[in-house]
């Protein structure tokens, strides 16, 4: 059961009577915006990491002394 040039040719007319060309023209733009959105948002993900693994890394003292400060500045 495959499609045959004519009810390919019928279905295109019948979704452009439906949605009108206009209509499809920005429902095409919108799923380019959001293939590109994807895309960036998938490159910003791989940039994520290694910029938190910089700012998080710390000495092993410093850590020590933040959590003093914390014990010693909480009244009980």
């Amino acid at each position: 059961m495959s499609l045959g040039p004519w009810q390919l040719i019928i279905i295109a007319i019948v979704i452009l009577v439906l949605f009108g060309r206009g209509r499809i023209s920005e429902m095409m733009g919108d799923f380019g915006k959001g293939i590109k959105s994807f895309k960036k948002g998938m490159n910003e993900e791989d940039e994520q990491p290694a910029k938190q693994i910089s700012h998080e890394a710390k000495p092993a003292d410093q850590g020590l002394k933040e959590e003093q400060v914390k014990t010693t500045s909480d009244p009980k």
